[in-house]
């Protein structure tokens, strides 16, 4: 791989810490969720995972819907992250719900978003790491 870019963020005190890029950006406040004990005063690694993968998605499905003359660009994505016990760890589990503009039909849609799905970064780094459900609403 040839890298573009590299981003770079610390994270201390684990999920009731801070997590800071190394560029000053992001500096946000980390907490449990209430769900699993915590007391959700702050940002989560699934919620920063979730929106990682939906800007990520979207860009790649801009790209693949440029490549076939198809405007997607009003399109939006909302990634869902579960988390929850998997053997002896804890595993994820990715829903990624892509709403498509009006002008865009049902199967043209469904093929943009299996394309975006097979170059968009994210989607390659957990390829057969983690179940990633495709809704097309």
């Amino acid at each position: 791989m040839d890298t573009l870019y590299t981003a770079v963020a610390t994270a201390t005190h684990g999920r009731d810490g801070r997590a800071v890029s190394s560029d000053g950006k992001l500096d946000l406040q980390l907490a449990v969720p209430v769900e699993m004990g915590g007391n959700g005063q702050g940002t989560n690694p699934e919620q920063l995972f979730a929106a990682g993968y939906a800007a990520c998605f979207a860009s790649a499905l801009g790209l693949v819907g440029r490549a076939a003359k198809v405007d997607v660009s009003e399109a939006s994505v909302t990634g869902e992250v579960g988390i929850g016990k998997q053997g002896e760890g804890f595993g994820l589990a990715v829903t990624l719900r892509v709403e498509l503009p009006d002008s865009v039909d049902q199967a043209t849609g469904r093929k943009l978003v299996e394309q975006a799905h097979q170059v968009c970064p994210y989607s390659n780094a957990t390829r057969g790491n983690i179940p990633v459900e495709l809704v097309v609403e």
